[in-house]
């Protein structure tokens, strides 16, 4: 039998508080996706002032993180790659992205779900997921 590590909601809740906490920090607004191995949400905060449009690419960030085991922005650099890119519908669901700011949270070597943020530049969001992340690995 497999057993299947995944983030829990006392894991969601984490990332989530330190996310929003290094937002408030900053004095920037954003969506926060958690998701759990398979990439389907766990939870999902959208702050004052956030765009709408990201409620979906934050959440979508999060799936293609977790299901593809890899961050959403690597996926994005694979896709437009001049010689050897390909049309990532090819991937065979519409949530699949590649902008930057969703990451696989690891837990002992095996991705136990994702972290994202959307509303700021790839690299920020992926800054602010990087702090969700250091939460939950904290909190084991």
């Amino acid at each position: 039998m497999r057993l299947a590590k995944t983030l829990s909601d006392a894991d969601a809740r984490a990332a989530l508080e330190a996310m929003r906490a290094a937002l408030a920090d900053r004095g920037k607004t954003a969506v926060l996706a958690v998701a759990d191995d398979h990439g389907e949400p766990i939870a999902l905060l959208r702050l004052d002032g956030a765009p709408l449009s990201s409620v979906a690419v934050a959440t979508n960030k999060a799936f293609s993180a977790a299901r593809l085991r890899r961050p959403s922005g690597e996926t994005g650099r694979r896709v437009r790659h001049p010689e050897t890119g390909f049309d990532i519908a090819y991937y065979g669901d519409p949530r699949y992205v590649g902008w930057g700011g969703g990451l696989p949270v690891m837990v002992d070597g095996v991705v136990a779900g994702a972290v994202a943020v959307s509303g700021l530049t790839d690299a920020e969001d992926e800054e602010i997921a990087a702090i969700g992340i250091a939460a939950i690995l904290a909190a084991l």
